[in-house]
């Protein structure tokens, strides 16, 4: 007489099962960012690294795109908030990339002090965390351009908050 499994068992296996597949589904712990939207920049390179910015051939966005590579754990940044920060900078029409504190120092302003784009797209982003943003001409040096930046320039940044006072 063969012996049928316990339905117990059968009910535990599924269980321990479908766990497994979630934890390993998730993405948890992964190192690398990554914009997950293929109409925006693909971005590599961990958190505290310079990051590797690429630039789809498409026309850019003519809103302002805010994304979290990675989620901090610390405060939130608030319109109020003084930043310190490393950054990169690429303009979208030419690939070029402009700026880049991660090779210096980081930044420290008060964030009511800088772009539009940089004023509205980090808000809510959090200490230890990076955020892409993709900023249109209106929300960044808009017709004039301003030194390297051309005119009607859309601006690419990633930006890793350090510190939020």
């Amino acid at each position: 007489m063969k012996r049928q499994p316990s339905s117990t068992l059968i009910r535990f296996t599924a269980i321990l099962a479908s766990a497994l597949l979630m934890v390993g589904c998730s993405g948890q712990g992964d190192e690398m960012s990554e914009s997950s939207n293929p109409k925006l920049p693909s971005v590599s390179g961990a958190y505290g690294e310079e990051p590797s910015i690429t630039v789809p051939d498409i026309d850019p966005p003519s809103t302002l795109e805010s994304v979290d590579l990675t989620v901090g754990t610390g405060a939130s940044v608030e319109a109020t908030s003084t930043l310190t920060v490393n950054y990169s900078l690429v303009t979208w029409s030419d690939k070029a990339a402009i700026e880049s504190s991660f090779s210096s120092a980081p930044a420290t302003f008060p964030l009511s002090g800088v772009i539009l784009g940089w004023q509205q797209g980090l808000v809510g982003a959090k200490e230890g965390g990076r955020r892409l943003l993709v900023i249109p001409p209106d929300l960044g040096y808009g017709a004039t351009g301003a030194g390297p930046i051309g005119p009607d320039e859309t601006l690419i940044f990633v930006v890793d908050i350090i510190e939020v006072s």
